[in-house]
């Protein structure tokens, strides 16, 4: 299928074949008739991708802010590949679109093939032929809307949820100021209601429409006209509100509605415009200042959106779902007319030029849709027991031929994959990028692009049927990786996944029953740690043991940005189930042994954990994951003491070991700074792709990857019992 993206850094727009979508439960896949161009929004990204990096960083001080964040926590180099990484990818465009629902997703009984339905989200209803679309993004169309104007739905949403932020009353007066597509939309809303709008826009043209559309009067702002009209319709008192819908870098909209304003009169910021208060001028008057968030509640709440966990209507009447049915029923009754705001149709296959013509000032538009296509394709097919390990009598080690590149696919290419892993694949001889699958499109074919993978689909079934590849890498989402990984043990496959293996004990169990079952016990988890070079020539040092070790792992975690997935607990579990095999894996591979029992307590709501875990010979490791600290401080942090000696690490930059001899005190530090924090991805790649290539033992035994496993799922078990729980292991 064909979508329209952007790469950020070069500021290139293309049409790109991508593959289609599955069809993922709680959602459904919607073939595009008609997706409309956010004149505003979208062309505000577009021109910021043309700028230079400097003037990039200008524009996105929040964005840099995030940067200047990574390199003190991952160094320069490290931070700087995720940069460029990001910045050279197509991003995808669009947000707004109604299409026909093509394929229904498992749990979803309210639309069915064939229906008409609206769309909305910047990552769901892209301008692109097919997209999987969640329940609480869609509303279907009523009967006899017609499709281009339901393609409105989700900027018309946005309108909504500003007037209703403006809480308007029958009979009262409001100022839009801004006229463009939002604008007209929030003066025809406003209309409806019975509340008489005047409008400021120093476009005459846009004026005289939303005049046509239902606004008292309009002019330009600098013109006493407006001022006269406020004047008249509000026996000088000012108006009610005022609907801030305007863009750009001007003060001059928020000081303009202040002296229109009646006395503690409400303003709504929906555009995205400069917001430099003059104090005096809303102190007087006691202004009321409220901003939109987008569609309505619910945005940016994963839950809701990808979840499709709707809100109680008792408790939250107006959600962005529900805004988006009510605006399409106002366009079915003719409340609301949007066939004049259409200023030009576009076929899909030029939606290049038409972004070209609209940067450059050529198409003069409020509103621009792309049509598609009629024609169809056919869519692609979319105490806690520590387990024994147990094989079957088949072979575990595929055959195959010495001299031949090791074939590998990858199922997923978001960000860690494509940042830690596929640049040390690349660079590596005798490895050949055979197939990358996903769900969503872009990010298969940004993959395909940049790092050279020969298909790109999201058919992960054509991918394990495939005899030729010999290794599956599963880097998807932390509620995927057992069944992904069950699945590839049965297709005979070598397979990495990354932290976690499971979420669960009986996700772990239907793991080690594909093993059972297939024979086939070629896997590895990326607990990359234990594979760090600075952390390997501590543990060398160091030396062996005699006695029992104590260790202690601070891991300053941080604070997770709103609407990160890590968040989601109810399907991806908690965040130290997801990552914290990491830090145990590396306690247990420097202590030489599997824990025997797990203790954790946590601070209020679970936030900061200390987990204690036991070894056969006495041993203590203590991690304390926290997310409470100081950002400025090292993430990771580690102190091993024995036999009167200290291995002390400070965050992959620098390793110490203490010890005492014959002859006073000695101590070994590391060289020289390396020059990034090596965390040992390049060389877990290369030991595990030497496995698969000379079918030798995989880097890691699966007896311990399991015991790392049992004991990260412990932590949860003992934070509910508030006791430590026993490390049995089945027999």
């Amino acid at each position: 299928m064909k979508q329209v993206v952007q790469n950020y850094k070069s500021g290139e727009l293309a049409v790109l074949d991508v593959p289609v979508p599955g069809c993922k439960p709680g959602g459904v896949l919607v073939r595009t008739a008609y997706s409309l161009i956010s004149t505003g929004t979208e062309l505000m990204k577009v021109s910021e991708a043309g700028m230079s990096m400097l003037g990039k960083a200008r524009s996105r001080p929040d964005q840099v802010a995030k940067v200047m964040q990574s390199v003190a926590t991952n160094g320069v180099p490290a931070t700087y590949r995720k940069v460029m990484g990001k910045l050279d990818s197509y991003t995808p465009l669009g947000y707004s679109l109604c299409g026909v629902v093509e394929q229904v997703g498992t749990g979803i009984d309210d639309v069915a093939v064939g229906d008409l339905v609206a769309c909305a989200g910047n990552e769901h209803a892209l301008h692109a032929e097919l997209n999987w679309v969640p329940k609480n993004l869609y509303a279907r169309g009523p009967d006899g809307l017609a499709p281009r104007h339901a393609a409105f739905g989700t900027v018309g949403s946005i309108a909504l949820q500003g007037v209703r932020r403006g809480e308007p009353q029958l009979g009262e007066v409001a100022l839009v100021i801004g006229l463009g597509l939002i604008g007209q939309l929030v003066v025809q809303l406003l209309a409806a209601s019975g509340v008489r709008v005047v409008g400021v826009d120093p476009d005459p043209v846009r004026c005289e429409l939303a005049e046509r559309l239902g606004a008292a009067a309009c002019g330009d702002p600098a013109s006493a006209a407006v001022e006269a009209a406020v004047a008249e319709l509000t026996g000088g008192h000012g108006v009610d509100q005022v609907y801030l819908a305007a863009g750009g870098g001007s003060n001059q909209p928020v000081e303009l509605a202040a002296p229109l304003c009646r006395d503690r009169g409400r303003g709504v910021d929906i555009g995205k415009c400069r917001l430099d208060l003059p104090w005096n001028a809303y102190y007087e008057k006691e202004l009321d200042v409220r901003f939109s968030r987008s569609y309505g509640p619910g945005r940016y709440d994963p839950e809701y959106e990808l979840e499709g966990r709707d809100y109680p209507i008792g408790y939250v009447r107006w959600t962005e779902r529900r805004n988006l049915a009510c605006f399409l029923d106002l366009l079915a009754r003719g409340r609301v007319d949007v066939e004049p705001l259409v200023s030009h149709i576009a076929d899909f296959d030029d939606a290049v030029e038409t972004y070209q013509r609209l940067k450059d000032g050529d198409l003069k538009a409020v509103a621009v849709l792309f049509r598609y296509p009629e024609q169809k394709e056919e869519a692609e097919a979319p105490a806690v027991a520590v387990p024994a390990v147990r094989r079957s009598g088949g072979a575990s080690t595929p055959a195959r031929a010495a001299k031949a590149p090791v074939r590998l696919a990858f199922a997923g290419a978001g960000n860690y994959a494509t940042s830690m892993l596929l640049p040390h694949l690349t660079q590596r001889d005798g490895v050949e990028l055979s197939t990358v699958v996903t769900t969503t499109a872009l990010s298969a074919a940004n993959a395909k692009r940049k790092f050279g993978f020969a298909e790109a689909t999201t058919d992960l079934d054509a991918v394990l049927g495939d005899p030729s590849i010999d290794a599956v890498f599963v880097v998807t989402r932390h509620s995927s990786h057992a069944e992904l990984t069950r699945r590839a043990l049965l297709a005979g496959k070598a397979v990495f996944v990354e932290k976690p293996l499971a979420l669960t004990e009986d996700e772990l169990a239907g793991v080690l029953a594909a093993v059972e079952e297939s024979g086939n016990d070629r896997l590895q988890v990326g607990f990359n740690r234990r594979f760090a070079p600075l952390l390997q020539e501590a543990r060398k040092r160091f030396g062996t043991r005699t006695g029992p070790a104590s260790l202690r792992y601070l891991v300053n975690a941080g604070r997770l940005q709103h609407g990160s997935w890590y968040l989601q607990r109810g399907t991806e579990g908690s965040r130290f189930a997801g990552e914290g095999g990491h830090f145990i894996d590396t306690a247990s591979w420097l202590l030489e042994a599997d824990p025997v029992s797990v203790y954790a307590v946590a601070t209020s709501g679970n936030e900061d954990l200390q987990v204690v875990l036991r070894y056969p010979d006495g041993s203590t490791a203590t991690i304390s994951y926290v997310t409470t600290g100081a950002a400025g401080f090292p993430k990771e942090t580690l102190d091993l003491v024995a036999d009167g000696k200290v291995l002390r690490l400070d965050d992959f930059v620098r390793a110490s070991v203490f010890f005492n001899g014959t002859v006073g005190r000695k101590r070994w530090v590391s060289s020289r700074l390396p020059k990034a924090r090596d965390k040992g991805q390049s060389a877990e790649l290369a030991a595990f792709i030497k496995a698969v290539r000379t079918g030798g033992p995989m880097p890691v035994p699966l007896e311990s990857l399991v015991a790392t496993t049992a004991a990260t799922l412990a932590v949860q078990a003992g934070l509910a019992g508030g006791a430590p729980v026993t490390l049995a292991r089945a027999r």
